[in-house]
């Protein structure tokens, strides 16, 4: 029989960590790839590593993907552009969107599962709880999965587990495969670098409280909401 192989585009942040525990138990290869396009904090890529080998994935990757960091002009890619605090930018697209990155990263974990014949590319993305980046989408998602089978004539599915879970439904999900801790305490989500609850000031650190504090709100509620949208037993 042959395994059943996954490779989830890995950033060390709460909701590829969360997709990698959620991976786990399903598939008999779980393959994680970071990639290394310049980012702001180095840290990112530390943590990935560090995570990856505690929870067990099969192999962990770093690619380099630097040539992002030439082309896409962001605060993620730009030490000079600040990073926006809650709420403090009212352009369509903020200036953490690193523009092209989860197609060029989407792109390259499929080649990767083309080569080591896994089945599934895992994305943490989601269009319920975002900042309004177009490539968090589900329509670019199935649309971009369409293109890289036609163009690599390749059955292949692009994963999204979180896409229609609120940021509290994600936290359950950490806490239904008993990771709550792990994930408050050692994923590195904030814009500023900063591990666990981060700085507590940029967008991606709000987002991640407020759905923690609505979470341990309404703990066995959303735990039962969780287990509906993914038929959990």
């Amino acid at each position: 029989m042959m395994k059943k192989k996954a490779v989830i585009v890995f950033s060390g942040g709460q909701d590829s960590t969360t997709c990698l525990i959620h991976a786990l138990p399903l598939y008999d290869e779980v393959h994680c790839i970071t990639f290394d396009y310049g980012q702001r904090h180095h840290a990112e890529i530390e943590t990935a590593q560090r995570l990856a080998k505690h929870l067990g994935a099969t192999v962990h990757k770093v690619l380099d993907a630097s040539l992002l960091n030439e082309l896409a002009i962001s605060s993620l890619t730009r030490d000079n552009i600040p990073v926006p605090t809650v709420n403090s930018s009212g352009e369509s697209l903020p200036s953490t969107f690193v523009p092209g990155r989860n197609i060029l990263f989407l792109t390259l974990a499929s080649i990767y599962a083309y080569q080591v014949k896994a089945e599934s590319v895992i994305t943490g993305v989601c269009e319920t709880d975002f900042s309004g980046y177009p490539d968090c989408r589900d329509e670019f998602v199935k649309a971009l999965n369409k293109a890289l089978e036609l163009g690599m004539e390749y059955k292949l599915r692009l994963e999204t587990p979180l896409m229609w879970l609120n940021k509290a439904e994600t936290w359950a999900l950490a806490d239904y495969h008993g990771q709550l801790d792990l994930i408050r305490e050692q994923t590195l989500t904030c814009y500023n670098g900063i591990m666990g609850s981060g700085c507590g000031n940029c967008d991606a650190c709000n987002l991640r409280m407020k759905g923690l504090n609505q979470y341990l709100e309404s703990r066995s509620e959303t735990l039962n909401s969780l287990k509906d949208k993914l038929a959990l037993k």
